[in-house]
């Protein structure tokens, strides 16, 4: 038995079982990825961002009330 005659068959079994179904696989994930967000993912990423922008005005709120009780805080706390 040559080593060519070992090597054939399984090549030709890949490549009529294994390629083909490699390739739909690959594109379809592609394809997935380019569709972008879904929309529970869009829904959950705009709830964040309110979060978000409410927690940035909380910060703010929180820094004006410790600058008008201690003006000292920022160098006491940066270091």
């Amino acid at each position: 038995m040559d080593i060519h005659e070992i090597i054939f068959v399984p090549l030709i079994l890949f490549m009529i079982f294994v390629a083909p179904l490699w390739v739909i696989m690959h594109y379809r994930s592609k394809n997935k990825i380019s569709q972008g967000l879904t929309e529970a993912e869009l829904n959950q990423l705009n709830a964040l961002t309110l979060k978000a922008e409410k927690m940035a005005e909380r910060i703010k709120t929180l820094e004006a009330i410790l600058d008008a009780d201690s003006p000292r805080w920022r160098t006491q706390h940066d270091q």
